[in-house]
């Protein structure tokens, strides 16, 4: 039976670009992946010497609405340029050892701007190949709802091809895209700031962990590629760093170790590797916090967003208390077209249940317990607080009256009630905790625990001397009486503050 002609309609390829990624950013991390394939491709072939030697240069230009994306790898030969770039979804790539296998990430900018250009030169070749689409009459086309043209005809109807002159020893490949239609595309300093979470890129030199990090990937022997990146002339670097901010840009916290993480498959293969900072987990981070959150990686470039791995977590919120990165090494851990995941397959759903078992019986417990320890620490301050105020008005000789010094005795017993449970359940904490919560002890309650608790008898085993005694001695008792009575109504209706400053000015009044 002869059956008609199978049509790929127009449509598929505005889920191709525009309806692609749900970040519009996610065009640069396209291009960055191919270019370093290519970087790759030309170390095997001895046109590079090494990764080190390959560069990736982004230009943004926001008053003429220009983006260049260039690389100095291989570039693509004359006579395949038409095939390479011009055919869809059709890559030689190999998916298990290259980012950019599927053949559609050149596509990404075509929906954010109005001519898209791919600019190439082979080493040993003298000629250049030019390749122009115009996006401005892609658009045009997709948006128009009466006619049905196929999708071939759409691509054929809107490429360019012509050639140019160019020195034999030039190699390189050059994304052009002219008259930019999304704003955000152009702005730079928010393109560096996604690109140092997303782009595999080397760490800053001051991130004190980059050397432990380093030292422990040769211990199990394994390779995460760092490519120099470059936008508008200054290489980018990952942005960790060891300071934790709230949402004032405080510093609240601090990365003051990191652990790692290693998980296999039945067959003992290695699924993933990762590191994640261990600091005192006074709370989640906030956004402003760049680094936050355990990240998902695959060839060191970010899978999805910052809370892509939340779902694995008991808690949402629970990978917000972390910095780190999660590699995914297996080959069949593979992105899929969005790259926001992995596509699903028996590999992948060993993945998400070993790391899944990490994150509930490791990471939950770390800052769960973290939470407790902070909680029962305040619990045993606040009554070395109070202690510490009662000493200072028994000192100074200022207790209002006998109702205060009675308010103060039923406080501190049962702060120091509190205290002691506290002190309880901070040893049973210490008593079977690993590493990373001992030392979140040693850093915030140590010394605490080694208290006493002081026995509150002893401390309210004393003849009190009054305000009224001290500061009105001149009045009688019956008139010292009175005064007393007037304070203990001022501190009943207003605070502290405001009720110290009154009974100042009275007793400057009397005086």
């Amino acid at each position: 039976m002869q059956h008609p002609h199978i049509k790929v309609g127009k449509d598929v390829l505005e889920s191709l670009t525009t309806s692609m990624y749900e970040d519009h950013r996610s065009i640069y991390r396209e291009y960055i992946q191919n270019s370093c394939d290519q970087i790759d491709q030309a170390v095997r072939l001895n046109i590079l010497t090494s990764i080190d030697s390959g560069e990736i240069h982004i230009s943004i230009n926001p008053s003429t609405r220009t983006v260049e994306i260039y690389d100095n790898a291989t570039g693509v030969k004359a006579s395949d340029v038409y095939s390479i770039l011009g055919n869809i979804a059709l890559s030689n790539k190999d998916r298990s050892n290259e980012r950019g296998f599927r053949g559609i990430g050149r596509l990404a900018g075509l929906g954010y701007c109005e001519e898209l250009i791919f600019e190439t030169s082979y080493k040993g070749e003298n000629q250049k190949s030019i390749m122009s689409w115009d996006a401005k009459k892609f658009k045009k086309i997709i948006n128009d709802r009466k006619h049905k043209e196929e999708a071939t005809t759409v691509i054929e109807s809107i490429i360019n091809e012509k050639v140019e002159d160019e020195n034999t020893e030039e190699h390189y490949f050059k994304v052009v895209l002219k008259n930019v239609t999304n704003d955000e595309l152009l702005d730079i300093n928010n393109i560096r700031e996604y690109l140092s979470m997303v782009a595999p890129l080397p760490m800053k030199s001051h991130f004190i962990y980059k050397n432990t990090i380093e030292e422990e990937l040769k211990k199990v022997n394994l390779t995460i590629d760092e490519y120099n990146i470059y936008v508008e002339g200054e290489q980018i670097f990952k942005a960790y760093g060891s300071d934790i901010k709230d949402k004032n840009n405080r510093i609240i916290d601090k990365i003051y170790d990191i652990s790692f993480i290693e998980t296999y498959d039945t067959n003992n293969n290695i699924l993933c590797w990762g590191w994640y900072g261990v600091s005192n987990f006074e709370g989640a981070l906030t956004q402003n916090n760049i680094f936050r959150g355990l990240r998902l990686r695959k060839g060191n470039i970010q899978i999805g967003l910052e809370n892509t791995l939340n779902k694995l977590h008991k808690e949402g919120r629970g990978n917000n208390y972390f910095i780190g990165e999660i590699h995914a090494f297996h080959d069949e851990l593979i992105p899929n077209a969005r790259r926001d995941y992995f596509s699903e397959n028996e590999r992948h759903k060993e993945f998400e249940k070993e790391l899944k078992n990490i994150f509930y019986n490791k990471l939950y417990k770390l800052y769960y317990k973290a939470s407790s320890i902070r909680s029962e620490t305040k619990k045993i301050k606040s009554y070395n607080a109070i202690q510490e105020e009662f000493n200072e008005k028994k000192e100074e000789g200022i207790f209002e009256n006998k109702e205060e010094l009675k308010k103060y005795e039923q406080e501190i017993e049962k702060k120091k009630i509190e205290a002691n449970k506290a002190k309880e359940k901070l040893g049973r904490i210490s008593s079977d905790a690993d590493d990373d919560i001992l030392n979140i002890i040693n850093r915030t309650s140590s010394e605490i625990i080694l208290e006493d608790i002081v026995d509150t008898e002893t401390i309210l085993d004393i003849k009190p001397t009054y305000r009224t005694q001290k500061e009105y001695a001149k009045y009688d008792k019956k008139t010292q009486k009175l005064i007393s009575k007037i304070y203990g109504v001022i501190d009943g209706v207003l605070s502290k503050d405001l009720s110290e400053n009154l009974k100042q000015k009275i007793q400057e009044e009397l005086n």
